[in-house]
């Protein structure tokens, strides 16, 4: 008689034994645990990183979202539905605010966006002591704001400043830079622009020595001048740098706030530097209403997300 089987081999109920692994070939386990191994510190790095965002960068704004619609009084917090954003827009300080953030941000792309670009032109037509040349411009981006900022102020002093003293020198009229209402904001954006202008012109620099060679020759014997060159070969080809960096360049200046107040004080002479991030600051930490602060930063938020999608579609829609 012949020994059992350990399968059945009747039809319909007949089961297959799995094929051998070849020998030396790990299963998929094992090779999901080695490379669980392996990736172990960038795993770590990763987790670090979303735990940051998490904590500093989402929590806050999700609970700026539920502050904007609560008030806080003895200790207590209630809800007050669209009573702070009523609060925040019939401040006449509102209204100002935003003018002021949407002439710096004008001012701002005018000198800040073009300057950075011309110098990394400059820069990328040297070719000995670029180094050098690189270091020098970033070199504010290295110093701490306070540092740049009391430079500036004192630049811009009225008595002994080294602009007037200039002004002097020459037999024009002196200035006074930081308390004329009409010249206080486009001195804060030139302060602004030399303690910011160092990162983008590096990225700009590295976007130009991508380029190649053979398209400014081709220029050169089409009969292209310097102008002509930087208009139609050098503008397209870091189109999309330029691009990206106008985004961040309009976020990052309709949140302006280290520049105006310490160079003005904040509001300035006359109001003329209060912008939308100091009126958050002093609804916050001078007024105590962090529900109004809260919903003025809520609509801020609002507008940038907004801004960024539609220039997001738009950017799709045109390179489609």
């Amino acid at each position: 008689m012949s020994a059992p089987s350990l399968t059945k081999t009747t039809a319909g109920t007949s089961r297959r034994t799995a094929p051998p692994r070849p020998a030396g070939r790990p299963s998929r386990g094992e090779r999901f645990s080695r490379g669980l191994r392996r990736n172990l510190t960038a795993h770590g790095f990763l987790i670090g990183a979303v735990l940051c965002f998490a904590v500093f960068s989402w929590y806050p704004m999700i609970r700026e979202f539920f502050l904007a619609f609560q008030k806080t009084e003895a200790g207590g917090t209630h809800w007050v539905g669209l009573d702070n954003l009523r609060t925040v827009v019939d401040d006449p300080a509102f209204w100002q605010a935003w003018r002021n953030t949407l002439l710096f941000t004008l001012l701002a792309l005018l000198i800040g966006f073009a300057v950075p670009f011309l110098v990394a032109i400059v820069i990328n037509e040297f070719r000995h002591g670029q180094g050098y040349l690189r270091l020098l411009v970033y070199l504010p981006v290295m110093l701490p704001p306070v540092a740049s900022v009391l430079l500036f102020k004192y630049l811009y002093d009225p008595g002994y400043g080294l602009l007037n003293e200039i002004l002097r020198f020459l037999h024009l009229p002196e200035q006074q830079w930081l308390q004329d209402p009409d010249l206080a904001m486009p001195s804060v954006v030139i302060a602004a622009t030399w303690m910011n202008m160092g990162g983008a012109t590096l990225i700009y620099l590295a976007a130009l020595q991508g380029i190649p060679g053979e398209l400014y020759e081709a220029a050169e014997l089409d009969g292209a001048g310097l102008l002509r060159k930087i208009w139609h070969v050098t503008i397209p080809q870091t189109r999309l740098i330029l691009s990206l960096m106008l985004l961040m360049q309009i976020i990052a200046t309709m949140q302006v706030f280290i520049e105006p107040f310490l160079l003005t004080g904040g509001a300035g002479p006359e109001g003329s530097t209060t912008t939308v991030v100091y009126l958050i600051y002093q609804y916050a930490f001078n007024f105590n209403n962090y529900g109004a602060a809260a919903a003025l930063g809520l609509l801020l938020l609002v507008l940038l997300a907004g801004f960024s999608a539609a220039y997001a579609r738009l950017s799709r829609a045109r390179d489609e």
